[in-house]
């Protein structure tokens, strides 16, 4: 039935099964329950048999129906999206309405006491999809490659702002339901093809290249939708070294990754390793850090492991992996490829554990062109530019009660990524006074004479304090 989709998706708006109508429905209690995998608050909330609750409880929560009459049962079921018994309808797929306002079709999530996951799984959306889609640019493009699609949730973003996409996966079931998810968002033309890392797009260059991987690092790859079955973090090293030959001029790769903390090495010079010899602008940032023992409870239960009888057995094997190579940790983060064209490119890697600004992708090619630009500035241009404080930036001052001077001065972002930096007091003079207007120079000395420094030195250190600032976004160059 080459209709059904579109006969699926009206049915689903009519009903409004949409983000804003399952919220609606279920209500802050039930939905907070969910996200703990408890079913029962929302099961209560969909008990009248309408639509929207049958809608829910099929396709969301996974429970048996009783086959209404305006659902077409047959279709569904001979095209293996539902099983039908003894009068009650059970879903075969997940299917969730997504913010773009398509639809994203997966296996049934995994609860506690689920049989256990298909070699083949293919994992719903979920925080992961989400901030990558946060994190993607915003340009438009011409040519975008979604590697390791999964369910296809990445296309639906970049729907909009690609003219040609081509997605890729290893598994051939991730991308059967994931041209069911574009059909039944209203999307089409979109290549798919099957094979590992860049195989299926050989020879081939793009505008942007974003990838959701395999990133979780195992002794062994069990799951195709999270494990690549690599050494340890090669999957992840791997993807950054290889995207470069595949991006046209001017283009971006953006993906999340894990990466190993190994006791006696530096995070950072492991992470940059990768992107050493690339060519390209990078930007690294370090989200969240787990332990070893963390990291290996998080990943038992997305495949809803805790409580069986091989939990513990696994664990061990996990923990014990860890341990023989040294690992203290696993970071979790961004990382961001630029095409600039520079013989001299720059890569940035830095922490940012605090809430930033979404989604990212609508000043991430500010942040990359920061990076680049400020690395390439020579002192001499620097201190003949005209710099402007950026929107939302906040002095801070701290010091004991009715000292004559600060002990510290922050200036702090309330906007974009929110960095803060300690500065002193030639930098806090600066963003008081740098609007755009004057060069930096004869900014400088006039400081020098208000505070009786030597002009030359201070002309000689300000290049050193400002670059970092300017790279992070507190300054930006003027041009108008």
């Amino acid at each position: 039935m080459n209709d059904l989709p579109d006969r699926l998706r009206e049915l689903l708006l009519d009903s409004g099964y949409t983000i804003d109508g399952v919220r609606e429905r279920l209500g802050e209690v039930a939905a907070t329950a969910l996200a703990r995998e408890e079913t029962v608050p929302a099961l209560r909330a969909t008990r009248d048999g309408d639509p929207l609750g049958t809608l829910i409880r099929l396709w969301w929560l996974g429970a048996p129906v009783e086959a209404p009459g305006w659902l077409p049962v047959d279709g569904l079921a001979a095209a293996g999206l539902v099983t039908v018994e003894g009068g009650l309808v059970t879903s075969a797929v997940h299917l969730q309405p997504w913010e773009t306002g398509g639809y994203v079709v997966s296996d049934r999530k995994v609860r506690p006491g689920d049989p256990a996951l298909r070699e083949d799984h293919v994992v719903g959306a979920g925080g992961a999809s989400a901030n990558l889609a946060q994190l993607v640019s915003r340009r438009p493009v011409e040519r975008a490659l979604d590697l390791g699609t999964g369910c296809g949730v990445q296309v639906l973003h970049l729907a909009d702002r690609a003219r040609r996409i081509v997605a890729t996966d290893v598994n051939p079931r991730a991308l059967e339901l994931a041209r069911l998810s574009w059909a039944l968002s209203g999307v089409d033309g979109v290549d798919a093809r099957q094979g590992s890392l860049f195989d299926p797009v050989e020879g081939e260059r793009f505008d942007l290249v974003v990838s959701n991987p395999p990133f979780v690092i195992s002794p062994r790859g069990r799951f195709a939708y999270r494990e690549s079955g690599f050494e340890a973090d090669g999957f992840c090293r791997d993807l950054v070294r290889l995207a470069p030959r595949f991006l046209s001029p001017g283009g971006t790769c953006q993906l999340l990754a894990n990466w190993l903390h190994v006791d006696g090495e530096d995070w950072r010079d492991r992470v940059g390793g990768w992107l050493a010899g690339t060519s390209c602008d990078g930007w690294v940032v370090q989200r969240d850090v787990q332990d070893p023992a963390e990291y290996v409870e998080l990943w038992l239960r997305d495949a809803a492991e805790q409580g069986t009888p091989r939990y513990r057995e696994l664990y061990d094997d996990w923990l014990g992996w860890f341990e023989s190579m040294g690992v203290t940790g696993v970071g979790f983060g961004w990382i961001s490829l630029y095409d600039s064209g520079s013989l001299d490119p720059v890569v940035r890697i830095e922490e940012l554990g605090q809430r930033v600004e979404l989604p990212v992708g609508d000043y991430v090619d500010e942040v990359l062109a920061a990076i680049g630009a400020t690395h390439r500035l020579t002192d001499e241009e620097l201190l003949g530019a005209r710099l402007a404080v950026a929107a939302g930036v906040l002095e801070e001052r701290v010091g004991p009660p009715g000292a004559e001077d600060p002990s510290r001065i922050v200036l702090r972002q309330t906007r974009g990524l929110r960095r803060t930096a300690t500065v002193g007091t030639v930098e806090a003079a600066l963003a008081g006074v740098c609007d755009g207007d004057y060069p930096l120079d004869p900014l400088l000395a006039a400081i020098a004479e208000l505070t009786g420094e030597d002009p030359d030195d201070l002309r000689a250190k300000a290049p050193e304090g400002l670059r970092p600032l300017l790279a992070e976004g507190f300054f930006h160059i003027s041009t108008g």
